[in-house]
């Protein structure tokens, strides 16, 4: 019975490490060790200091399981002392360091939620880029509102500058997430989410729903594309500009908001103005009527 325990506390522990070592030297590419964007690598700060802490707890308490285990699986019965029954020092350890792990996670969650605010503006020295983000039942509209421009599945903008986007969902809730730069945020019918991000370095990245929707779900995703500079932005945004790609009028917009799966990229040379205020105020104006 004891062998079998001991056993058993082994296991225990060979499976705890080799979690870590799947998860922090994996080849495998990880999201969250793997960020992009300066938001995404307070997050990760945020959970690596996190679990380093709470390891402070847990790597003792495994030890010292099998220490006791060895230490008192053969004691001497006769030395058994049954009126024994506290001890202040042990007490005192046991949980003044949880208590005070306790109290620095929660010194850090708070700091950090005020620092990782999505609603909170990113400090830089470049001009932010505006993207209007709608989720529909399975695909992603993006308006750029300031280019005049729209796209179905993919989104385009330079490393080192702010992107600014306002989120609403013209279906049921839906969740926007582009993990390797950072947050998560809902959209949600009738309501406007906001979400700061920025990306460190040029590349492709892919972003999707993190939110159950439909059977359409597993293909609600979305190509971003992070330019080395400007002129590579600006010259995207040219490009949709010219080509003979239709207008995103709001009758349009009824014609692709029917449920569709696995879309494909499509560009839009032009958007209806405040067509993403628009279809807010359409759910208010339902709201009213019930």
């Amino acid at each position: 019975m004891k062998n079998k325990i001991k056993k058993n506390i082994l296991l225990l522990l060979v499976f705890f490490l080799i979690t870590l070592i799947l998860i922090f030297f994996s080849s495998a590419p990880i999201f969250l060790i793997k960020p992009k964007g300066d938001i995404s690598l307070l997050e990760k700060k945020l959970i690596l200091t996190s679990i380093l802490l709470m390891l402070i707890i847990i790597a003792p308490v495994l030890f010292l399981t099998i220490l006791f285990f060895n230490k008192y699986k053969n004691i001497n019965k006769n030395k058994y002392n049954p009126n024994w029954c506290n001890s202040n020092k042990i007490e005192f350890l046991i949980w003044i360091i949880p208590i005070s792990i306790i109290f620095i996670l929660g010194l850090i969650t708070f700091k950090t939620t005020y620092e990782l605010d999505p609603y909170k503006n990113i400090i830089n020295f470049n001009k932010p880029i505006k993207i209007e983000v709608i989720s529909l039942d399975w695909k992603w509209l993006f308006i750029y509102p300031e280019e005049n421009i729209a796209t179905i599945n993919e989104i385009y903008f330079p490393k080192n500058t702010p992107i600014d986007f306002k989120i609403t969902s013209n279906s049921v809730m839906n969740s926007f997430f582009i993990p390797k730069l950072g947050s998560q945020i809902y959209s949600m019918a009738g309501m406007k989410s906001k979400l700061h991000l920025i990306s460190n370095e040029s590349g492709n990245y892919e972003g999707f729903s993190s939110n159950f929707s439909g059977k359409g779900f597993s293909g609600m995703k979305f190509n971003v594309v992070v330019t080395e500079n400007n002129y590579d932005f600006y010259k995207w945004i040219k490009l949709i500009k010219n080509s003979k790609n239709s207008i995103l009028t709001y009758e349009k917009f009824n014609f692709i908001n029917k449920q569709s799966e696995n879309n494909s990229i499509e560009y839009f040379s032009k958007v209806k103005k405040n067509l993403f205020n628009k279809i807010i105020s359409n759910f208010d104006n339902k709201i009213n009527k019930f």
